[in-house]
Parts: structure tokens; C-alpha cells; sequence
């Protein structure tokens, strides 16, 4: 008898796969510069040219026996310690390279977390809107799924609602800031009240409620919005970051957990996230772009494209009535749809060649994913047939 679970995980593709493999045959159909596929959250912007030349450089000059082989499980002693220098100098922090766990992406860093944390009954809470492979992770290690509803003012947290939902059983809490899908930006009062809250009820409980805080889109902020450095304000934060967008990296799977000092016993925490990752067989992160993001790790690519991009889009949307809460960051947008049931609105949009993610699946209906790492020029096209949508139902 097969894992009937695993059956349904590997015939069963995302909403937003489905779509971009609809955009793909569509392109085929009617061409490539017709179809507006804002589907999947791909950096359409090149890694900086730095990024190959270490590449280039490590492979002409480096050792290849060394360079290709094996590192230590939690990742080459020298990368960890650049990474950690460099977490130190942008965040005055005091971090060294035995803090540092090198993970096959954020979302490994995410899957070694909860599977290293979780006992079966544990429950982790999540705030809506969400990523939907972390309901995936969570039951994934043998946890529950607690979904706070969305504040859909402001996208931060509705404080009364994650209260109620904390109880004994709560190991582990997940933020994203900026936020996929919505763009939303934690304030530093937020996650002030969220860090007091935390601190109270690990007391209340007996133990630690820790804090995961998942980063893929820290570097990626608009109009010089600042976002909190979680571990300064709860010491039980782990920090899960991925090089996929802010140096456009996402096929080379590379990130890291950092596990500050201040976590409680953090020497057996940061075993658990290791043993994780041995059962899950992560045998060591890529050895070749190990070395390349450590000494990248100050770069960003021209996320500046983003901005614009956000910016053109955000007033279009706006002009046309669309009620759109202002991303603070990462490359997405969330407006609410024009009719109640959003599956149908994006079914709608798709007969004008827009190609745009249903906002149930984010645990936020009514609203609507939309993917600006794009050709700014396409986006600039799209605005008429997102005009054509509008009046749709405006007739």
C-alpha cells in the first residue's frame, strides 16, 4: 500500500503550477508577448555579474576534488563564518559560524525547523495570507496547522484572533515579512506586541514557543521601509533565508537557518534542525554556490525593476477600482477581486490573457495573487487587459 498522502502530493500540482504550465501552452497558442502571466514568483531580473565571476573564478583556481566534494553537513566552516560576518555587520549582531545551518533553500531551511521542533499533537500557527506549502511542511512533520485569519486592512496581525488560538500544544509560530502574497510589511509595533505575546505564553506554558521567521524577500523593499530584525526583538526566533530572489538565484536552492545564542538550549535546538536534516537526507547544501553566496552575500540584484514595476501597477490597479492594500515589499500584489468568489474572477481573467493566482489557496479569499517580477514592458501591455477586466463587471 502506497502513502496515499505522497500520492496526492505528486499528481495534485499548485494552483500557481497549473497556471504557469496554462500560460506556457497558451503562449503557444496565441504567442508569448499576448499572454500576461503574473502566475509564479520567478526574478525576472539577472543574478548581478558578480555572481558568475565567482563562479568562473572558484572553478578555474579552486581545487575541483575540494571544490565538488562533500562539506560538512551543516555547511563549509569558512562560508558560515563570511555569512555570519556579514549578518553581524548589517544587523550589529554577534553571530558566529556555529550559528549558521547551510540549507538547500528557504524551504528546506523551513522543512529542518518544524521537523526538528515538532512532536506528533504539536500544533504551529500561521498567519493568512500564507504561502500554501507551509500547511505541506507542517503536516509534513507530524504537526497541525493553526490558521489565523487575515486582517485584510493592513495585512498585519489580528492580534485578538492569535491570542485565542495559542494553547499548550503551540510550538512554533511562522511569519513572512514582506510577506507572500500580499507584499505586507511587519511593523516594528507588531512584532513588538508579537515577541511580548510569545514571551508570556512560553512562561504560561512551560516552554518555548519558538518563532520562524521565513526571509526569502528581506532585501526586497520599496520606499525605504525598514524591516525588523526578528532575533533583537524574541529570543526564540530561528531565521530562514534564501539568496532565491534578493540575488535571483531560485534553481540553486541555497539558504541558510541561523540559530542565535539566545535561543533556549541552543545547543539541542540546533542538533534537532541538524538531525532533520540528516533523516531527510539533505546530505550538504551545494557545495559549488555555497561558496559563491557566502562571498555574494552583500549584493542584490537590481531589484529597482521591482519598484517600478510595483509602483505602475499599484496606480493602474487603483484607477481602475481595484481596492489594493500598498505592498512594502517583496515583487506581489493582493488586491481584492471584483465578485466574491475569486476562483471565478481569476477564471474570468484568464479570458483576457491574465494569468492571476486565486487568493482562497493563500487562506485569503476575495483577493487575488499577482506575480510583478516581469518585463516591465509586458506589465505596461497587461494594464489594458486589466482595464478590460474591470469593465467587465463595471457593464
Amino acid at each position: 500500500m502506497l502513502n496515499e498522502r505522497m500520492v496526492a502530493l505528486g499528481t495534485q500540482r499548485s494552483v500557481i503550477r497549473e497556471l504557469f504550465e496554462f500560460g506556457k501552452q497558451r503562449a503557444a497558442e496565441i504567442g508569448a508577448e499576448n499572454v500576461y502571466d503574473f502566475s509564479i514568483g520567478n526574478p525576472s531580473v539577472p543574478a548581478p555579474d558578480a555572481v558568475n565571476e565567482t563562479a568562473l573564478k572558484l572553478i578555474q583556481e579552486m581545487n575541483p576534488v575540494i571544490l565538488h566534494g562533500y562539506t560538512s553537513a551543516q555547511g563549509d566552516a569558512g562560508v558560515r563564518k563570511m555569512i555570519a560576518d556579514s549578518i553581524n555587520t548589517r544587523f550589529n549582531s554577534s553571530v558566529g559560524a556555529d550559528n549558521l545551518y547551510i540549507t538547500v533553500g528557504a524551504a528546506a531551511g523551513l522543512c529542518c525547523c518544524l521537523n526538528g521542533l515538532c512532536n506528533p499533537g504539536d500544533n504551529v500557527i500561521v498567519f493568512a495570507p500564507y504561502f500554501p506549502e507551509y500547511q505541506v511542511f507542517i503536516e509534513g512533520a507530524g504537526a497541525s496547522m493553526n490558521l489565523i485569519p487575515a486582517d485584510i486592512e493592513a495585512f498585519q496581525i489580528d492580534f485578538e484572533a492569535f491570542e485565542s488560538a495559542l494553547n499548550a500544544d503551540t510550538k512554533a509560530v511562522i511569519i513572512n515579512s514582506p510577506n507572500n502574497p500580499s507584499g505586507a510589511v511587519y511593523s516594528e509595533e507588531t512584532i513588538q506586541k508579537l515577541a511580548a505575546i510569545l514571551e508570556d505564553k512560553s512562561a504560561e506554558y512551560g516552554h518555548p514557543i519558538y518563532l520562524i521567521t521565513d526571509e526569502p524577500y528581506r532585501e526586497i523593499v520599496f520606499d525605504g521601509t525598514v524591516i525588523p530584525y526578528i532575533p533583537k526583538y524574541y529570543k526564540n526566533t530561528l531565521v530562514c533565508y534564501s539568496w532565491s530572489k534578493s540575488l535571483s538565484l531560485p534553481g540553486e536552492r541555497m539558504g541558510y537557518i541561523l540559530v542565535p545564542d539566545e535561543v533556549e538550549e541552543q545547543a539541542q535546538v540546533y542538533a534537532a534542525i541538524a538531525g532533520a536534516g540528516r533523516s531527510l537526507g539533505y546530505v550538504n547544501a551545494p557545495s559549488l554556490f555555497q561558496r559563491v553566496c557566502a562571498m555574494c552575500a552583500d549584493m542584490t540584484a537590481d531589484i529597482s525593476v521591482y519598484e517600478t514595476n510595483k509602483n505602475l501597477l499599484l496606480h493602474g490597479l487603483r484607477d481602475m477600482g481595484f481596492h489594493v492594500v500598498e505592498p512594502g515589499g517583496t515583487f506581489y500584489m493582493f488586491p481584492r477581486t471584483l465578485e466574491a468568489d475569486d476562483v471565478a474572477f481569476c477564471e474570468r481573467a484568464k479570458e483576457y490573457n491574465l494569468l492571476i493566482v486565486p487568493g482562497v489557496g493563500f487562506g485569503c479569499p476575495g483577493h487575488a495573487r499577482i506575480s510583478f517580477c516581469v518585463q516591465t514592458e509586458m506589465l505596461k501591455r497587461s494594464l489594458d487587459a486589466f482595464e478590460k477586466l474591470a469593465r467587465s463587471y463595471r457593464s
